[in-house]
């Protein structure tokens, strides 16, 4: 079943004690592996973990049957469920997300979570359990070489056969996963690890490992250089992304826009970094995003990038890409300099450090000739698109009027978490935030499936706030058992299925580029409303405008988690669009 090697896997050395992980000079006590992953947790502030049990990590869940009353374990429904519940945690509380999964179908179960994490920026440590050192490279019963099928997708991944690494293990995974530009770390540990016996002698949390730098030294000649750029500009535009948010830099990044007077648009994941209705914030960039934004983007003579990394969904044709300005790059990971698009100037470091330094140094403007191009750009979109979105007059109800019928309940502070697909690009063009870390998507990865686990995940990272999963009626299949999850745990999240009985986006794709020749799109789905009722979880599902408003102030207003149900058009498109392989200049509104 497996094709491991015969000897253990290790993607790193053997975590180094060196002043990385140093335990406490404690008076030593016995504990076994297990007990030690669980110390590790409680020194690391963990309070929630989302996981599934089995043989190869058994010993790990036996353990934690003693820490009950200090650590909370959330059992999903699929590993996958688990590790995008403990990302849909690590977003809305800004702290690292923990996941449990045992060897082989197990591990590779996280894959897809992992992948997501890694390309989203998302911390989360993950520990599987592994057969007996001594049957590693052996085919042994659910072994699978987690180790060397996760290095792409982890920013750290390390095999643990001795229990005394578990420490210096655990401490450095968890260092890893949450500074820098964070991102998912895998911990594999051997069922003998796990049950061996050792001195243990304490615990102190990761503050250094040579080698690894995960804050650039701020060079302030860059920042000095970036702040002429911007000074002497005419038409200057920011770009921002989720760096913002990871950065906790989100007055920061508020006050430099305030005081350049410089207008900024958003990523998909930079949404919620500066509140919507903030009259700097110009809307979204992308294949969907706002006609100004991107047409404006080929028309500005200086383009700041703070926290995001110039995806192929916000520059389309990289070669007709802002060919006419210069760019200052703020970012903190190096790497994504230059990557795509050539910087001008770029500026290193973490943006909560670099931004105050840069305000600091560029004048208090205004740009009203320039900011009034937006909002023209926008009138000719609200014109061509949004009016007939958010206002119809079809019969149909559009997902748009859903979503702003949601904004006028919530009044914007509610997170909003969305699977993948039209749903997801129109709640992320008209849902209202007036706080940051409220918009949980999967951005880079695209990932099907994500909405629902996402949203029992962030309901635990902030218990306090309203949580409501957009779903489409495609992606909501995906991952559906994780409504057991919500029976069991009592997670209250709304979950709103905007169901137009296709796969919309690949339809609407079909529809453009490939003659209407609808492959495989159609879609037949169960009755939503009584499957949850099979999990004892309310709803109601509605087809009729009229009903709208009312049957969402209930959703909101019921005291648990509710499903509700819209039927929406069948064949409504998400406009405006940049078709793949063109310019963002030529965005189209029909």
């Amino acid at each position: 079943m497996s094709n491991t090697t015969a000897t253990p896997a290790k993607s790193q050395s053997k975590p180094k004690t060196d002043g990385e992980a140093v335990a406490k000079k404690a008076v030593p006590r016995e504990l076994t592996g297990s007990a030690a992953v669980l110390e590790a947790f409680l020194a690391e502030g963990v309070d929630t973990i989302f996981g599934y049990p089995g043989g190869a990590i058994m010993p790990i869940y036996d353990a934690l049957y003693d820490y009950r009353d200090r650590l909370k374990h959330i059992l999903v429904r699929h590993e996958q469920g688990g590790i995008h519940a403990a990302q849909g945690y690590a977003r809305t509380s800004g702290r690292t997300g923990v996941v449990f999964a045992t060897s082989g179908p197990g591990a590779t179960n996280l894959v897809t979570g992992l992948a997501d994490a890694m390309i989203d920026s998302t911390p989360v440590v993950c520990i599987t359990g592994q057969v007996f050192a001594h049957l590693l490279g052996t085919d042994a019963f659910q072994e699978t070489d987690v180790i060397n099928i996760t290095t792409p997708i982890t920013k750290w991944n390390y095999q643990v056969t001795d229990a005394t690494e578990i420490p210096a293990a655990l401490a450095k995974a968890f260092y890893i996963a949450g500074s820098g530009r964070p991102g998912p770390v895998l911990i594999d540990i051997t069922k003998n690890a796990q049950v061996q016996k050792f001195k243990y002698e304490g615990y102190t949390k990761c503050e250094h490992i040579r080698s690894y730098r995960p804050k650039p030294i701020v060079r302030k000649e860059y920042i000095a250089k970036a702040a002429e750029l911007i000074n002497e500009a005419k038409k200057p535009f920011i770009l921002f992304g989720q760096g913002v948010i990871l950065g906790k830099a989100e007055q920061e990044f508020k006050a430099f826009v305030e005081k350049s007077g410089i207008p900024a648009a958003w990523t998909l994941l930079g949404l919620s970094a500066l509140a919507t209705d903030h009259p700097l914030n110009v809307g979204m960039l992308g294949m969907h995003g706002n006609y100004g934004p991107n047409l404006l983007t080929n028309d500005c003579d200086v383009l700041i990038a703070v926290g995001m990394r110039f995806d192929d969904r916000v520059t389309g044709r990289l070669d007709k890409y802002a060919k006419q300005a210069k760019v200052v790059h703020l970012d903190i990971d190096p790497a994504e300099i230059d990557k795509n698009v050539k910087a001008t100037v770029p500026v290193w470091g973490d943006c909560k450090e670099t931004l105050p330094l840069l305000t600091e140094l560029v004048e208090r403007k205004t740009h009203p000739e320039w900011l009034q191009r937006f909002k023209d750009c926008y009138k000719q979109e609200e014109e061509a698109v949004i009016n007939d979105e958010l206002n119809p007059t079809t019969a149909d109800i559009t997902m748009g009027e859903v979503i702003k019928t949601l904004n006028e309940l919530t009044g914007g502070d509610a997170v909003i978490v969305t699977d993948v697909g039209q749903h997801q690009m129109v709640a992320s063009r008209y849902a209202r935030f007036n706080q940051s870390k409220s918009n949980v998507t999967s951005g880079g990865l695209g990932t099907m499936g994500f909405g629902l686990p996402a949203a029992i995940g962030a309901k635990y990272g902030a218990p306090d706030r309203t949580v409501v999963a957009i779903i489409g009626d495609g992606g909501f299949q995906m991952t559906l058992q994780e409504l057991g999850t919500i029976m069991q745990f009592g997670a209250e999240v709304k979950i709103l299925i905007l169901n137009n009985r296709f796969l919309g986006m690949v339809r609407q794709w079909q529809q453009l580029f490939h003659d209407k020749r609808y492959s495989f799109v159609d879609i037949t789905s169960p009755d939503f409303v009584t499957l949850a009722s099979a999990y004892h979880i309310e709803g109601n599902s509605i087809t009729d405008r009229k009903d709208l408003k009312a049957a969402l102030q209930t959703m909101l207003d019921h005291k648990g988690s509710y499903l509700l149900e819209v039927f929406t058009g069948k064949e409504n498109n998400v406009f405006p669009m940049v078709p793949q392989g063109c310019s963002i200049s030529e965005i189209r509104l029909k």
